[in-house]
């Protein structure tokens, strides 16, 4: 194991720090609507530079967060400890805990329980230090194979933990996924039964399963070529030159790194030759097909992702204004557009849009990649599971169909419109679309697509998108 330098704290002593700040910010609003302060890789960010173990730091605080629902579930019935019969000031180093035991079975066990008990004693009384090991050794004792094949003679006593493995207890701890599919998804995979509802009513069981096996993967990181500058197969020359495993994808458009590091560090990033996008939410600006002399409105643009692709798509010749309500996260889409340099794109207040379509007039094309509940980034963005719920997805179609309305207002005649989330709800999707339409005769829908998370060898997040053409 990798030891931390003299004055760096260890990857689990720091999981365990960002995850007590994590909870203390759940605590505070629990039902609010988060900040960016209040998101895992948020706190992870602030904190990472206290340990020089980034990689494992970071699968740890994801991962725990991930899969919180199971990881209470296993200290509940498997080590008899209900999480309120554990301080809240030894929580998350026993989360830690039963996360790497659990989750990944290629770590030793002794070193998982040790090292849980080395860090409690930097803070906690020795009685503590030995409720925590005692606590980490029952589970342990418990566990019959940390990697076992999934089965259907073993589906109640696993918790799945990669594509067909999973963490094999000597007792039951799911339901019947036969009877009570909802209540074995739920516990299965950390999402929010509500959730597990919708997603079964809406894409039946099998989809359903999909998007949870990928809702609890580790996600990848994909390259997308500046293809103002260069292509997937230069760029991937760049990395195979300085050995940096990847893999293209079968479009042959973007690069998926097989050994994930420091992006910044990556041949060609100072140099602005990619930009990190996950492969679904990168097929959003292709179904828009932005044109060379088109003025296109990008709405809710920061931090700049798919500005950026309107603008390598049209070569620098298309007139794009980029807005967003949040003047501190347009400053990304300054920075984004400056590293890669990209011409053609104005980045604008969100309050002069209108202004600007009065003195300018109509864009051709509005991109509106609107707020959504990120069901379809589960993965990536594991805190979304604690924090959604039904009046919350609620309140976001409501905000989706303002914007959408108000986009109406901003396309010309023959224009299009891009609405796009990274929700798998058909109520943000494309019954939100439907709606519109009722409502909106000159319109009519000329492109869609539904991307669902998947797991596998070029994994993927969730995404929508339709064009709708103005008459």
């Amino acid at each position: 194991m990798k030891r931390a330098s003299p004055d760096k704290i260890s990857a689990r002593l720091l999981a365990a720090k960002a995850l007590d700040q994590f909870d203390a910010a759940q605590r505070q609003s629990p039902r609010a609507e988060p900040t960016t302060g209040t998101y895992a890789g948020t706190i992870l960010d602030y904190l990472i530079g206290r340990t020089d173990q980034k990689r494992r730091a970071t699968d740890l605080v994801l991962g725990t967060v991930r899969n919180h629902y199971a990881i209470d579930l296993v200290l509940g019935s498997v080590a008899d400890t209900p999480v309120k019969r554990i301080s809240p000031v030894l929580i998350n180093v026993v989360r830690v805990g039963v996360y790497e035991l659990v989750y990944r079975p290629q770590t030793p066990e002794y070193s998982i329980i040790n090292d849980a008990a080395e860090i409690t004693k930097s803070f906690a009384a020795q009685k503590q230090v030995g409720f925590v090991n005692a606590v980490l050794r029952k589970i342990a004792s418990r566990i019959q194979d940390r990697s076992a094949a999934i089965s259907h003679q073993n589906i109640r006593s696993l918790l799945p933990n990669d594509n067909g493995a999973g963490c094999l207890f000597a007792r039951r701890l799911l339901p019947d996924p036969e009877t009570q599919p909802a209540d074995y998804l739920c516990a299965a995979y950390s999402i929010p039964r509500w959730l597990i509802c919708e997603l079964l009513e809406q894409h039946g069981l099998e989809k359903t399963k999909q998007i949870c096996a990928a809702s609890n993967r580790r996600s990848s990181i994909y390259l997308r070529p500046n293809a103002a500058r260069t292509t997937a197969y230069a760029l991937a020359e760049m990395l195979s030159s300085a050995r940096v495993p990847f893999a293209i994808t079968a479009d042959e458009k973007m690069i998926k790194l097989t050994r994930p590091g420091n992006i910044t560090e990556l041949p060609g990033f100072d140099a602005g030759l990619f930009t990190v996008q996950d492969f679904a939410a990168a097929q959003v600006v292709p179904l828009l097909n932005p044109q060379h002399n088109w003025r296109i409105l990008d709405l809710c643009a920061a931090p700049g992702t798919k500005t950026t692709q309107l603008a390598e798509m049209t070569q620098g010749k298309a007139e794009i204004f980029a807005a967003d309500i949040d003047p501190a996260r347009s400053e990304k889409i300054r920075r984004n557009l400056d590293r890669l340099g990209l011409a053609g794109v104005t980045v604008i207040n969100y309050t002069d849009v209108q202004t600007l379509a009065q003195e300018k007039g109509l864009f051709d094309a509005v991109l509106l990649d609107v707020p959504c509940s990120n069901t379809g980034v589960l993965a990536k963005r594991p805190e979304v599971r604690l924090r959604i719920n039904p009046t919350a997805v609620e309140n976001l179609t409501q905000t989706q169909s303002q914007l959408l309305r108000a986009a109406a207002d901003l396309v010309k005649g023959g224009g299009r419109i891009c609405y796009s989330t990274c929700s798998v709800l058909r109520q943000e999707n494309d019954l939100q679309i439907q709606n519109f339409l009722a409502q909106s005769p000159n319109f009519e829908l000329i492109g869609e697509e539904m991307i669902l998370p998947a797991a596998g060898e070029f994994d993927h997040d969730g995404a929508y998108a339709a064009v709708l053409k103005k008459l």
